[in-house]
């Protein structure tokens, strides 16, 4: 449980009001130190803990890396900020028991699908170094994440041509401000800061338009974050390592190759 004794603005004290984190630690063996908070998607109203899940766990496994699969709050009991609350506090937990569970601290990165990549993004763009004065010490630990992995996600809340609405009700309502909606449009929050990002997605993509990894994509570019963007020509939306779709399937073999050039899979 992320916090054990009851989450901030929790309404009740069921499981689905409890975020958590569910570790799966690298082989000793072949453990980089690197970490990764895997974000699975579902618009914001249930999560795919399986295919986004855990097969991305078991996979980051296999090449040193040490997951744990982030379980947040979602429509409809739950809106923004509740997600993000959450997934702050998964980088912030992993972060202070790095030690313990034989992880660099500043190898810790956030991987998301669909909406759970909008999630994985906010994270990317919606930071902090920690409450240095905060009673709890784990909300003493910086919460932004080394590097980002955006798997087809939804990014933008204002590009009508390439919003995902459902993603977007669930998390803001069916009539959000215009501040919100701006703070929450992912591409619009790119800084100098932003951690290095690895994107994906497809051409027939119907559900999450791939404009949204190039518009996140683009916006590093211009804000000076290093970023790599794969769009492959098939593969529909929702289809996690990808397996049975070739030339998508090469996204884990990529992403590998890209951590291992950013000396994220050196022991």
């Amino acid at each position: 449980m992320l916090w054990p004794d009851g989450a901030p603005g929790a309404v009740g004290t069921e499981e689905h009001d409890r975020p958590s984190i569910t570790a799966y630690l690298a082989p000793a063996d072949r453990n980089t130190g690197t970490a990764i908070v895997i974000c699975p998607g579902g618009g914001y109203g249930h999560l795919a803990v399986g295919h986004e899940g855990e097969d991305i766990g078991n996979w980051l496994n296999s090449i040193g890396v040490s997951g744990f699969v982030l379980r947040y709050r979602i429509a409809p009991r739950y809106k923004h900020p509740s997600p993000l609350l959450d997934v702050q506090r998964a980088l912030r937990v992993v972060r202070s028991r790095a030690s313990e569970w034989k992880i660099d601290p500043a190898r810790i990165g956030v991987l998301g699908f669909s909406a759970g990549g909008h999630l994985a993004s906010t994270a990317a763009t919606h930071f902090d170094d920690g409450d240095a004065s905060a009673g709890d010490p784990i909300d003493r630990v910086s919460c932004r994440p080394d590097f980002a992995v955006l798997s087809y996600p939804v990014i933008t809340f204002t590009d009508e041509s390439a919003m995902h609405r459902g993603s977007r009700n669930n998390l803001l309502g069916q009539d959000p401000s215009a501040e919100l909606i701006t703070l929450l449009s992912n591409e619009l929050q790119v800084k100098p800061t932003t951690p290095p990002v690895f994107l994906w997605h497809t051409s027939e993509d119907k559900g999450v338009p791939p404009a949204n990894s190039t518009l996140f994509y683009l916006a590093c570019v211009k804000a000076g974050v290093p970023a790599e963007l794969h769009i492959y020509e098939k593969g529909p939306h929702g289809i996690g390592l990808a397996k049975k779709h070739p030339g998508a399937d090469q996204w884990p073999v990529q992403c590998e190759a890209w951590l291992r050039g950013r000396g994220l899979l050196s022991k």
